[in-house]
């Protein structure tokens, strides 16, 4: 925790809720905190850096929460007094799997512990509300033209979605025993305004910026034709925050876009979108041949979340890969590292996909 950091002292009077944000600098953390933010609640976003442009009416404290430990969790959650904390932090395809397994594992282990010493000094009957965001990865390969729903088997075979889906489990477990109140929110591809160069979405936006200002062609491989995700904007996964912070809901809920799209289609749109000049070659390997450890084919079924939620995905994949390039038209590719939930890593070539936010 940095000694320089005080959110108690700080915050600003308000008659709305209070929400931490763990992992509130990264990509789906930052519009986590803008949503709470407009749905009236005071926000505090814990990251390792500042953001590079913060928001009014969102404070922040500096943390290095895998570092900070449960002592260290439990003392800024006991001088917030939140009624909400949302974790969006972790770590995703840019880190090896022992940072992994702190990110996505050592850190919820230590958060659940946080959240238990907070709720011993909470009002009677009034434990801080913990949303935490798992991936779609945890369930693994699936057969094409499958609908996964919150009951389909958990057998990822990446490293990122074992790691997820054991703090997935451990919040779960902890839910079931009544040590904390809360719920996980297993999302698809995350994309949107902000998506990491990291990712799927971020790198190919990057790539046909830099060959819109040098008036070069970009060379954009996929690896393959048959490769299908389910892709769902940042900002309607951060409206589902606001509905999960002030809902009962507890268990697995999916949040996902209602399509699977072909990796080929994002890539050629988000093309046709940005006006570069590009070369898009793609692998003809037939579809239906699982190559790939997490899987060729992704469709989640949301059926769930409209009924204890209330919620549905508001913008279509072609919205979402608008305000995508907008921004990195703008402002250039967003942050290396993606910290959390949103597509995983690719350069000029589709390798995999995962999720985005910041550790």
């Amino acid at each position: 925790m940095s000694a320089g950091a005080d959110p108690a002292g700080t915050r600003r009077e308000t008659r709305g809720p209070r929400s931490v944000v763990l992992g509130g600098t990264g990509f789906l953390g930052r519009h986590v905190c803008a949503a709470l933010e407009a749905a009236g609640h005071d926000v505090l976003a814990v990251g390792r850096r500042p953001p590079a442009a913060g928001r009014p009416g969102i404070r922040f404290a500096a943390a290095d929460l895998v570092t900070a430990g449960p002592d260290g969790i439990a003392a800024l959650l006991r001088a917030e007094r939140p009624e909400v904390v949302v974790n969006a932090a972790g770590g995703v395809w840019d880190v090896d799997e022992e940072q992994m397994v702190r990110s996505n594992v050592t850190l919820v282990q230590h958060l659940i512990t946080a959240l238990e010493s907070a709720a011993e000094r909470a009002a009677p009957g009034v434990p801080p509300r913990l949303v935490h965001f798992g991936s779609a990865h945890e369930y693994g390969p699936v057969p094409y033209g499958s609908l996964m729903d919150e009951r389909t088997a958990s057998e990822p075979r990446t490293g990122y979605g074992r790691t997820k889906l054991r703090g997935t489990s451990l919040v779960l477990e902890a839910v079931r025993q009544g040590r904390v109140d809360g719920m996980v929110l297993r999302v698809s591809n995350v994309v949107g305004p902000g998506a990491p160069s990291s990712s799927l979405c971020g790198a190919t936006a990057a790539r046909l910026k830099s060959a819109s200002d040098s008036g070069e062609r970009a060379a954009i491989r996929v690896d393959s034709a048959g490769t299908h995700r389910d892709f769902v904007d940042v900002r309607d996964v951060a409206g589902a925050v606001t509905a999960a912070a002030r809902s009962g809901v507890r268990g697995v809920v999916n949040l996902g876009g209602g399509a699977a799209v072909s990796i080929r289609a994002v890539v050629e749109t988000l093309a046709r979108i940005s006006g570069a000049p590009a070369d898009i070659t793609v692998d003809s390997r037939p579809a239906g041949e699982i190559r790939r450890a997490s899987g060729d084919w992704q469709l989640l079924d949301i059926s769930k979340a409209r009924e204890l939620l209330g919620w549905a995905p508001r913008r279509g994949l072609e919205d979402s890969l608008a305000a995508l390039w907008h921004e990195t038209d703008r402002h250039g590719h967003g942050p290396a590292r993606a910290g959390l939930h949103g597509p995983g890593p690719c350069s000029a070539r589709h390798t995999d996909d995962g999720e985005t936010g910041d550790a």
